[in-house]
């Protein structure tokens, strides 16, 4: 069999386990019903975690999901997994400027108001699958995603380029919230082709290929000071091979629809970083960061790397030939070994966190969180053969 053959057999598994077990599992367990959001964890029993307190990411990353859901063909009640989440992320943790704030206990009470630009992002990523998979509702999230925004620009805007991460400032700066930043501005600007995404979107590619990324290793960092400089000491040395991959997918994304060929040049630089220092050999599954000169830091898996190996793989793929295609589409083969260990889990559906580098599976209660991770890749996979290598 082909290595395309073998990935799309591969990608089909993984596409009824989604539809099967998963979808429904998060939403007839997930999900407090009535009207009470997304549950932060679902036990491996298949018992939701009822008294933990829930971070408002969650909720616009879980109706994100079903939003997605529902226009790759689910025919589960999607429509009602995202007015649900959506519907507590905005009566819960919306604040009155307009933001959103934190974290709120298991009843709903608000009990961590500040400021982190990386739930912004998810809020406005979710607008903009919910504008497209609700015509009716376009408006009410443009609006929305307008409004939220102005409120970036006028309040937390850095003096340069980039988003503070507090008003007043404070360091460290954070490239992961504005990758994400940068993926919700890239799905409005499908969703709105005349609005300010446009711009925005090329403002972040721009500060990822000349601050985030170094110049002479070609590795992404974490943190920086507020001259967008790498923090001194060990912080400003981590590099994540997850988010080597995942800013790899994004900006083969955005060198693509730009014909910007030097973001397609980085990108491949991101991914071999990925792919060749972090991946632990023994496991053969994405580690969570290494130092700048690529030497373990921390050899602990986590199941969202893989995911994002994967993104980057098939989306590297879709603009290369010859051996390099084959190349990336083996390793997109690979990374769905990788993640497979994460899915082996007593009910279908679930999923396991965590895996030390000395030590078995962590056995314990799967975060609702690593759901956008797994539902982009799946989607991601399947968009790109369908597409680009038939």
């Amino acid at each position: 069999m082909s290595v395309t053959g073998k990935l799309s057999d591969e990608v089909k598994t993984l596409r009824r386990w989604l539809d099967e077990d998963a979808l429904p599992m998060w939403w007839d367990v997930g999900a407090a019903k009535p009207d009470g959001g997304f549950f932060e964890r679902i036990g491996q029993d298949a018992k939701p975690m009822t008294g933990d307190n829930r971070r408002s990411r969650v909720q616009p990353r879980q109706a994100y999901c079903y939003a997605a859901a529902g226009q790759k063909g689910w025919n589960g009640d999607w429509k009602k997994a995202v007015n649900h989440g959506l519907t507590w992320f905005d009566s819960v943790y919306r604040l009155e400027n307009g933001l959103y704030g934190n974290l709120a206990d298991a009843s709903g009470n608000l009990i961590d108001l500040s400021f982190d630009f990386y739930n912004q992002a998810f809020a406005l990523f979710a607008t903009a699958q919910t504008a497209l998979v609700f015509p009716e509702r376009r408006d009410e999230m443009l609006a929305k995603a307008h409004s939220i925004l102005a409120i970036l620009q006028r309040d937390y805007a850095h003096p340069v380029i980039g988003f503070e991460e507090a008003n007043p400032p404070r360091e460290p700066l954070c490239s992961n919230p504005h990758m994400h930043f940068f993926e919700a501005m890239l799905a409005w600007e499908k969703v709105d082709p005349k609005g300010p995404w446009h711009g925005l979107t090329d403002d972040i590619a721009h500060l990822a290929m000349s601050k985030f990324i170094d110049a002479l290793s070609g590795g992404l960092r974490e943190f920086f000071d507020h001259d967008w400089n790498p923090m001194p000491g060990d912080k400003g040395r981590i590099m994540e091979p997850g988010h080597q991959f995942e800013w790899a997918w994004l900006l083969t994304r955005w060198g693509d629809l730009r014909k910007n060929e030097d973001a397609i040049t980085k990108a491949k630089r991101l991914f071999e970083i990925g792919e060749k220092y972090g991946i632990c050999p023994q496991r053969r599954v994405a580690i969570m960061s290494l130092y700048d000169d690529f030497s373990v830091h921390d050899a602990l898996a986590r199941l969202w790397p893989q995911t994002e190996w994967l993104k980057a793989a098939v989306r590297l793929a879709s603009v290369t030939h010859g051996e390099a295609r084959y190349a990336y589409l083996g390793s997109a083969v690979r990374a769905i070994g990788a993640l497979q260990p994460f899915l082996d889990t007593p009910v279908p559906g679930l999923w396991f966190d965590k895996w030390p580098a000395d030590a078995p599976m962590i056995d314990e209660p799967a975060p609702a969180s690593t759901f956008y991770h797994i539902v982009c890749a799946i989607y991601e996979a399947e968009d790109v053969l369908r597409e680009s290598l038939t």
